[in-house]
C-alpha cells in the first residue's frame, strides 16, 4: 500500500458485544450500538465491522487475531468487557472505546464514563474517533507462577487436563480494575451462580452470605512497594485486592487511594474479622472514600507482588478479575504503566484522569503513611 492510499484508507472500528449478556437482552443492546457507530460512521468516514464470538474467550480470541483489521476497538457491556478489550488491546497502542451497560462497570464509573446511556457513550466514542483524544491507563499483569493454573474464563470450571495444569494451563492476563483474591472473589462467584433476577440483587445476597460464613484465608504474599522496598509474611484474611482502579460491586469504594495512571497498584486486605461495630461503619464508609481510614484494613501502594499459599488459614477462592475468572495460586502481579489507551471525550481527555493531590489528601486525612501504608 503506498502511502497516499494509506492516509486515505478509511478507520475501521471493529465492535465487540456481550449478546448473551441480561439473559439474552444484551443483544438487543448490541444491534442499537452497532446501528449507532454505522450511522456515525457514515458522517464520519469510518467504517464499523462486528467481530463479536459466541463466547468470552471466542471475542478475545477475534479481537486479537483479526486486530490488523481495525484501528479502534469498541466494546459493549460490563466489567467484563473491560477486560476482554484490556487482554485484545492493551500494550498495542489502540485505542478502546467502552459502551458501559449493566449493574457493575466499576472501571467505567471511576473514568466517569457515562453507565446504561448508550446515545451518551457512543457520542462521545464516535467524537473520541473524529478529535483523536484519548487517556493512557495502567493495568495489572497477572502471570501464575510455578504451581498456579488457569480456569475457564465464563465458569471458573477447571480444565480437563492430563499433565501438569501449571504447564499446560498457564495464567497470563491483563486487568483494568481489580484482582480479587479472597472474599470479594467468592461473593463474584456465588452471585454468578445466583439464580436472582438482578445483578444488584444476586450480588447483594451473596455477599451477606459469605459475610456470614466469613473465612480466614491463608496467602503468602512477597510485594515491592512504592518505594522499592520488600514486603514479605503470611497474611491470614478474608479479604486480599490487588486494585487498579478504586470500585467494586456496582460502587463500594475498596481501594479510595487507587489512581489509574500512577504505575502502581495498591494492595488492600482486612487485618482482622471485624466486630459488629466495625462491620456497620464499614458499611457507611464504603461508598464515600474512607473504607481505608478504618484499620480494619490494611494498604500497601505496590509495584509488583507474589501471592502464594501460606502454611495456615483456608484454601483461597479462585482468583478473578474484572468479573472474569483468572485461575488459582500461586500467582505473580505487576503493575503495567499507562498500557492501555481507552478513548474519552475530549472533555474528559482534557481533565486529569486522578487527582494525585486530591489521593495524597485522603491518605493523610486518613492517618497513613503515604509509602509503607500504616497508621501515623
Amino acid at each position: 500500500m503506498s502511502e497516499s492510499e494509506h492516509n486515505e484508507r478509511r478507520s475501521i472500528v471493529a465492535m465487540v458485544g456481550n449478546p448473551t449478556s441480561d439473559k439474552g437482552r444484551g443483544a438487543k443492546v448490541d444491534a442499537q450500538v452497532l446501528n449507532l457507530l454505522e450511522e456515525a460512521g457514515r458522517s464520519h468516514n469510518f467504517e464499523v465491522i462486528d467481530i463479536t464470538g459466541t463466547s468470552f474467550e471466542d471475542s478475545l480470541h477475534q479481537a486479537r487475531e483479526r486486530s490488523h483489521e481495525y484501528d479502534y476497538l469498541v466494546v459493549v457491556g460490563g466489567d467484563g468487557m473491560i477486560a476482554l478489550g484490556a487482554n485484545a488491546v492493551g500494550r498495542s497502542g489502540k485505542p478502546l472505546g467502552i459502551v458501559a451497560m449493566g449493574s457493575g462497570n466499576d472501571f467505567a464509573r471511576g473514568l466517569k464514563l457515562p453507565v446504561n446511556r448508550i446515545e451518551t457513550a457512543v457520542e462521545g466514542i464516535v467524537g473520541a474517533i473524529v478529535r483523536g483524544s484519548h487517556i493512557d491507563v495502567d493495568m495489572g499483569r497477572v502471570t501464575s507462577l510455578e504451581g498456579g493454573y488457569a480456569v475457564d474464563t465464563s465458569t471458573g470450571e477447571e480444565y480437563e487436563c492430563e499433565g501438569d495444569r501449571s504447564a499446560e494451563y498457564p495464567i497470563d492476563r491483563y486487568y483494568a480494575g481489580m484482582l480479587s483474591c479472597g472474599l470479594d472473589a467468592s461473593v463474584n462467584d456465588r452471585a454468578n451462580h445466583s439464580r436472582l433476577p438482578t445483578g444488584t440483587m444476586r450480588y447483594f445476597s451473596a455477599a451477606l452470605v459469605e459475610l456470614t460464613h466469613m473465612k480466614r484465608y491463608g496467602y503468602h504474599i512477597k510485594a515491592t512497594l512504592a518505594d522499592g522496598s520488600v514486603d514479605e509474611r503470611d497474611i491470614i484474611t478474608p479479604l486480599l485486592t490487588v486494585a487498579n482502579s478504586r470500585h467494586i460491586g456496582g460502587g463500594i469504594e475498596v481501594s479510595p487511594y487507587s489512581c489509574f495512571s500512577d504505575g502502581l497498584l495498591d494492595l488492600v486486605w482486612m487485618d482482622h474479622v471485624p466486630n459488629v461495630r466495625e462491620c456497620a461503619v464499614a458499611l457507611a464508609n464504603a461508598y464515600n472514600g474512607k473504607l481505608l481510614a478504618s484499620d480494619v484494613f490494611g494498604w500497601e501502594r505496590i509495584r509488583e507482588i507474589e501471592v502464594t499459599r501460606a502454611n495456615e488459614g483456608d484454601e483461597p477462592p479462585v482468583l478473578m478479575a474484572d468479573g472474569e475468572y483468572i485461575g488459582h495460586l500461586p500467582v505473580r502481579v505487576v503493575a503495567e504503566n499507562c498500557a492501555l489507551r481507552v478513548l474519552v471525550p475530549p472533555a474528559v481527555a482534557a481533565r486529569e484522569v486522578d487527582s494525585r493531590q486530591q489521593v495524597l489528601d485522603a491518605i493523610t486525612r486518613d492517618g497513613r503513611d503515604p509509602v509503607t501504608g500504616r497508621f501515623n
